[in-house]
């Protein structure tokens, strides 16, 4: 059987709702705050709450957990990997600096805690057939979920057209124990879903296939100028910080919304990055 996968946009963070022949989960979540938002696009979708039976965070950052206590208050229960365990407060702070976000932490008594040999088994009692991985290196909680049938969810690992930067790290090391699977389709956090050619045997070929295929240009089609666009960019970083949507942020400041989406998933994948951070990494992935 292969799961119904929808992505649910509502957020600067993309969610999917996976859906089994006996139920169905949630992969991450967006920014406190967003519940109402979260509820209209299930909604938009044709999907109903009340339907998912789990939650899973990639990890613990702000974008990714935002409203999972709030999503778990209707009835979907969080799941939490083993290697988890000590990370799901570990952002708390940063919610509690801004009261106007809303935030309920997550209760741990209302937490199912699973070891990654058991994903495989929780996962079959919802019809679906795959299992949670350890995938270190955009944080130490990382995990990724993987189903059979091809397709692959890896949160904030950094994509495949980066791979080169990251060859000899723990996430190169994490990308080859993904790449072994052969997988078909990779969903991001905060990039567009990257169909992969496997005919190609070379990993190589593979990743410069992918990078070849982006461009990064203007809404008048100029192409990419970094003194152009460093104020831009600094603009764009302090609404994500402010949990903005990607539609309203390429509203107020005017870029292309190609553009914001690019800026958003560079800021909150690197750890620390600031402007010319992202500035280098447009570039590298423009190459």
């Amino acid at each position: 059987m292969k799961e119904r996968i929808t992505l649910l946009q509502y957020s600067n963070t993309n969610t999917y709702m996976i859906e089994g022949e006996k139920g169905a989960i949630l992969f991450d979540t967006g920014w406190a705050g967003t519940f109402p938002l979260f509820c209209a696009e299930l909604g938009r979708q044709g999907k109903k709450l009340k339907d998912i039976d789990y939650l899973l965070i990639s990890h613990f950052h702000p974008d990714h957990y935002g409203i999972a206590q709030e999503i778990a208050d209707k009835g979907p229960v969080i799941l939490v990997c083993d290697v988890q365990k000590e990370y799901i407060h570990a952002s708390d702070a940063i919610f509690e600096k801004d009261k106007r976000m809303h935030f309920y932490p997550i209760r741990d008594d209302m937490v199912k805690m699973i070891s990654l040999s058991e994903s495989r088994s929780v996962l079959a009692g919802l019809g679906i057939d795959g299992e949670l991985l350890h995938t270190p290196g955009h944080t130490d909680d990382s995990v990724s979920l993987w189903l059979d049938e091809g397709s692959l969810f890896v949160g904030d690992l950094n994509p495949l057209y980066e791979l080169e930067l990251h060859k000899g790290t723990e996430i190169g090391r994490s990308w080859e124990k993904l790449l072994a699977l052969d997988p078909k389709t990779v969903y991001y956090g905060h990039a567009k879903t990257a169909v992969l050619d496997m005919t190609e045997s070379d990993e190589a070929s593979l990743v410069q296939k992918q990078s070849k295929n982006i461009d990064v240009s203007d809404s008048t089609g100029e192409s990419y100028d970094r003194s152009k666009w460093y104020d831009l960019v600094a603009d764009i970083m302090k609404y994500i910080d402010k949990g903005w949507r990607l539609e309203r942020i390429a509203r107020k400041t005017g870029a292309d919304p190609g553009f914001v989406e690019d800026v958003t998933r560079m800021y909150l994948t690197h750890t620390n990055v600031g402007v010319q951070g992202v500035l280098d990494r447009i570039e590298i992935k423009n190459k």
